[in-house]
């Protein structure tokens, strides 16, 4: 069986229809055999689900798809998981042991409310940066176009969340687009090649605050599977408009489990090192 993931710099890339490569995933009741990136050719959403067709991918594991997509990716018999986040190898990792499921749960939270072509975001989801239909429209001479950075952040505290230099590789995006959070899209909007920025961001400049009502309560005997869920186990429930959104489990208790549907990085504040690598 073949399990595509869309695919940008190591991590699970966030709008399916402007995803320009899959990592292809070959796997058996064993486990991945072999896996490997291949470009898309730039297909738009269209097109994508029969580029999958033709790779024999069975199953897709993305961040976010509009209606056509979906619809698209039903007629050629393609699974989707969407509104996966993270390292594609651990979203497979979920998938091969029964985590990466629809739990039967429905959930009327904004985790619901889904873009036509792109992700979902209400300014809290993170994977836009909180830039639809909020704040005014990010602007610079960088503004959609492909941008190339290396970056270091870290919390107040001075401790290391993420770093492109560790990795050796830059970050590629387009800029303005929403595949970043917002206050790092906006520094380097006006960014020049080469140049060094250091900048602050609060909450609502990246992950958002914490939504209190992305946490919730549900009775296990609803919830078919959960009653073999831990506290702290990240798995995906499935909004009432079917998208797959993950959580964590918060709290467990005989009868009833606690879920948090919040970014990880909801509520705190970032300090990135960003320097613009190149522009095309």
């Amino acid at each position: 069986m073949k399990i595509a993931v869309t695919y940008e710099n190591g991590q699970i890339f966030q709008h399916f229809g402007k995803t320009e490569a899959f990592k292809i995933y070959d796997v058996n009741d064993q486990g991945i055999v072999s896996s490997e990136v291949i470009s898309s050719g730039g297909a738009g959403h269209s097109a994508l689900a029969g580029f999958l067709a033709e790779q024999s991918v069975q199953v897709l594991i993305c961040g976010g798809l509009g209606e056509g997509a979906q619809s698209a990716l039903a007629e050629a018999g393609i699974e989707i998981f969407s509104g996966a986040e993270g390292d594609p190898d651990q979203a497979v990792d979920a998938y091969l042991n029964g985590t990466l499921v629809s739990l039967g749960a429905n959930c009327d939270h904004h985790h619901e409310e889904y873009a036509e072509e792109e992700a979902s975001c209400n300014g809290q989801c993170g994977s836009c940066g909180g830039g639809c239909g909020g704040p005014a429209p990010i602007t610079g001479p960088n503004v959609g176009k492909i941008c190339r950075t290396h970056y270091q952040g870290t919390f107040n505290d001075g401790t290391q969340f993420d770093s492109s230099y560790d990795r050796g590789e830059p970050l590629q995006f387009i800029c303005g687009a929403g595949q970043m959070i917002r206050g790092f899209d906006e520094a380097v909007a006006n960014m020049e090649v080469g140049q060094i920025v250091n900048v602050h961001l609060m909450p609502e400049e990246a992950y958002g605050l914490p939504d209190p009502n992305a946490i919730f309560t549900v009775e296990i005997a609803q919830l078919p599977g959960s009653e073999d869920l831990e506290v702290g186990q990240q798995v995906y429930l499935t909004s009432q408009s079917g998208q797959p959104f993950p959580v964590k489990v918060t709290a467990k208790e005989e009868t009833s489990i606690t879920f948090d549907a919040n970014h990880e990085m909801a509520g705190k504040e970032l300090n990135f090192k960003i320097e613009l690598v190149e522009v095309k």
